[in-house]
Order: C-alpha cells, then sequence, then structure tokens
C-alpha cells in the first residue's frame, strides 16, 4: 500500500485507488494513515466526523464507513491476497488502525529526510543539508490534504504539518545561503515574503540574499516594508532580531559576508542576544 498525504489524498494498493468519494470516510482514512501501526480510538474517530457532538448513531454510522473501506480494500488486494481487508484495517478494543509500515506513508519519508538534513546541517554540511531538504520538500504535491474536509483532529494534523514544510524551507533556504547561492535565491524569496508578508525569518533571508549580491539598498527596502507592514497591521515593532540584522547591514558588519560563528543557526538567529 503507498499513501499520500501531501496535497491531495492518495491511498493505493496494487496499483488501484482505495479512495472514497464520500467525505466522512475519506476523514477516516487520512485519519488512520496519519497513524499507521497504532490505534485511533473510536471517540477521536468520531471528534472528527462530527465534532464534540456526535448523533446517536454515530457507532453506527462509523461501523458503515469502516466497512465501506474495507469493501475498496478488499476489492484492490484481490482474491489472492495472503490477508484479509480486516487484517490490514484492523478492529482493536477501542478503535482502528492500518496495519502497514511507516513507510507505506508520504509522511514518513518526508520526516526522515528532514532529520537527515537536520543532521547535515549542524554538522556543517551544507551541501548534503540542502540536498535532503530539498528532496524532502519535493515530495509534497500541494497543500495537505487538499482534497479532503477536515474536522478539529485532522485540522491540527494539518497545521502541524504545514508549519513543517514551511520551518523546512527556511532550513533549505539557510543551506542555501551557506553555500554562497545568494542571488540564486532572490526570485524564491521575493515570491515567498509575498505569500507570508509577515513572516520574519524570510524577510531576513531575504534581506541577506539581497545584501550579498551588493543590493544594500534593497535590503534595507525589505526591511522598511516589513516594519511598517508589522506597525500598521499588528501595532508592533519587528523583532529585536531583525532589528540587530538591519543596524548590522546599515553599518556594513563583515559578519553578514561570510557566517563566522560556528554555532550551526538560522540566519533569522544571527544577531539574536
Amino acid at each position: 500500500m503507498e499513501i499520500q498525504v501531501l496535497g491531495p489524498l492518495s491511498a493505493n494498493v496494487n496499483g488501484g485507488s482505495i479512495v472514497p468519494t464520500a467525505g466522512k470516510p475519506r476523514q477516516i482514512l487520512s485519519l488512520l494513515a496519519l497513524s499507521p501501526g497504532r490505534l485511533v480510538p473510536v471517540p477521536i474517530l468520531m471528534e472528527e466526523i462530527w465534532g464534540m457532538q456526535p448523533p446517536q448513531s454515530a457507532l453506527t454510522t462509523l461501523q458503515t464507513y469502516i466497512l465501506q473501506l474495507r469493501r475498496r480494500l478488499g476489492t484492490a488486494m484481490g482474491p489472492d491476497a495472503p490477508g484479509s481487508a480486516k487484517d490490514v484495517l484492523a478492529t482493536r478494543h477501542g478503535g482502528y488502525l492500518m496495519q502497514i509500515p511507516a513507510q507505506s506513508v508520504d509522511v514518513y519519508h518526508y520526516e526522515h529526510l528532514v532529520i537527515q538534513g537536520r543532521g547535515a546541517f549542524e554538522a556543517g554540511d551544507d551541501a548534503a543539508s540542502a540536498d535532503h531538504f530539498r528532496r524532502a520538500l519535493a515530495l509534497w504535491r500541494g497543500p495537505t490534504l487538499v482534497d479532503v474536509t477536515t474536522g478539529p483532529i485532522l485540522e491540527i494534523e494539518v497545521m502541524r504539518l504545514e508549519e513543517s514544510r514551511l520551518g523546512t524551507l527556511e532550513r533549505r533556504i539557510d543551506a542555501d545561503l551557506r553555500l554562497g547561492r545568494h542571488s540564486e535565491l532572490i526570485a524564491e524569496l521575493t515570491e515567498l515574503t509575498a505569500r507570508y508578508p509577515q513572516h520574519e525569518g524570510l524577510h531576513s533571508q531575504a534581506m541577506v540574499a539581497l545584501y550579498r549580491s551588493g543590493r544594500q539598498a534593497s535590503a534595507l527596502d525589505i526591511y522598511r516594508r516589513l516594519r511598517a507592514r508589522l506597525i500598521d497591521e499588528l501595532g508592533v515593532e519587528p523583532s529585536p532580531q531583525v532589528q540587530r540584522l538591519h543596524q548590522a547591514m546599515l553599518a556594513v558588519d563583515p559578519q553578514l559576508d561570510v557566517l563566522a560563528s560556528s554555532r550551526r543557526s538560522s540566519t533569522f538567529d544571527l544577531y539574536a542576544a
């Protein structure tokens, strides 16, 4: 079985899709897929589908959805499969679980590559770090579960994965900046700062990329526009780190040209206290 949640929901067995067309069974499949080999309690499944006020028929309806998923699974597995659909989508006391290895789900491969990227980043191997992060990000085919209506449980998982994706993107850009790819990053960072207009980390990276490309005035303009936006929309000044980065650019601090510190920290933390 191969399941993908980093984008539209996809679940294939022997090349055949087992993704149901109905919304609530899709939610159940998504939630089970995000916990491969782990029990998902019935109350959690009910909360995902109906919130905190499930109907009296909730348990019976949930069992019907599970049966529908098993039918699709059994059809895809075929009559010669060594096990049954009940062995894969298993019932346990108090809940259900997908008896599949974690490697069957794209999230596992994404998180494994991120761990490898972080390790290389901390070890100072920026080329390997950028490569691992780039491969991790390439697994995304769009926003998490973009074609699934999410309830309160899945919504938390979607937010977690989207935050992880953005953090991984920042770390990949950090590694590329350390490799001297500042000029290549300008177009990407221009698009990212427009998409995330209040994100200080990405704005800091854009400032550094422009500064190292000999565009000090453009780098300072990034700060000016970020500061104006934060004051107008949130009533706050940029963080101390970003303010110190701005002051360093005004002072033409040589540390901006080459990261002199031995700390393998992010560009955003370059001038952290």
